[in-house]
């Protein structure tokens, strides 16, 4: 009987922690590295997974390169092809890293609250750190967390004719959304 007990207790403690950790296979990633030369180079990814931890502050992305979707097929081609991101060797990006302010998020109230963000970016198998702020907004049990920055594409190795020409922008904003349930 102890040892059922015991069972129990450590089941729903266990359950408990987990819980802590939510997860979605449904985040957003929106790349936009249009000019004004150029309104094409702009890109949406609906299969990011996303993981964050309210204790801890933890957060992380990955995203399947070729799970870009571009209005124009021929800047898909050209986004996953060699002379440029080479998703077939290069397949995932990803992001690992913490709410810096956590102090400041309440994961129990509802509201949005202001979070500054600090972690590792690789893309193209570069890693570089980034930080950013962005916002934590809590609804009842569920969590939602969004984030825009650029970065500077030669920091990640890619570079291109149509980069130089002005056609792609060489700094692209970075728009990310997860909404956790």
């Amino acid at each position: 009987m102890k040892k059922s007990v015991l069972i129990a207790a450590f089941i729903c403690v266990s359950t408990f922690l987990f819980a802590q950790k939510k997860m979605t296979t449904s985040a957003t990633i929106n790349f936009d590295a249009t000019t004004s030369s150029d309104g094409l180079a702009k890109a949406e990814n609906k299969t990011v997974v996303a993981a964050i931890d309210p204790r801890s502050g933890s957060i992380a992305f990955e995203a399947i390169m070729k799970s870009f979707s571009f209005s124009n097929p021929m800047m898909q081609d050209y986004f996953n092809g060699d002379n440029w991101l080479e998703t077939d060797k290069f397949q995932t990006s990803t992001f690992k890293g913490k709410i810096t302010n956590l102090a400041a998020v309440n994961f129990s109230k509802d509201g949005t609250y202001s979070s500054e963000v600090a972690g590792e970016l690789t893309i193209h198998g570069i890693a570089k750190p980034v930080t950013t702020t962005g916002a934590v907004i809590i609804t009842g049990k569920s969590i939602t967390v969004t984030a825009s920055f650029t970065i500077k594409l030669e920091d990640y190795g890619i570079k291109s004719k149509a980069i130089d020409v002005g056609k792609v922008a060489k700094e692209p904003k970075i728009t990310v959304e997860a909404d956790f349930k």
